[in-house]
């Protein structure tokens, strides 16, 4: 059976734009850790990095989304 954390966990990675997950990846670091800093440093920063976040999440789908388009599209 599955736990609570681990439904809210899917959650966020699923529905959150996956901006930690990807700079995981990109970097070699543990998404984890990722997310903690970014958790961190909004509660010291009263929410500033939160625009860092969406910000990184529109530039990351679109990116998504032009990649998708052959060239010949346009």
């Amino acid at each position: 059976m599955e736990r609570v954390t681990d439904k809210i966990q899917n959650f966020f990675e699923t529905y959150a734009f996956g901006v930690c997950t990807q700079l995981g990846d990109k970097l070699g670091m543990a998404t984890s850790s990722i997310r903690l800093f970014f958790i961190y440093a909004s509660f010291i920063t009263f929410g500033s990095p939160v625009i860092i976040y969406l910000s990184l999440a529109f530039i990351m789908n679109m990116r998504k989304h032009l990649r998708r388009r052959a060239i010949w599209d346009y």
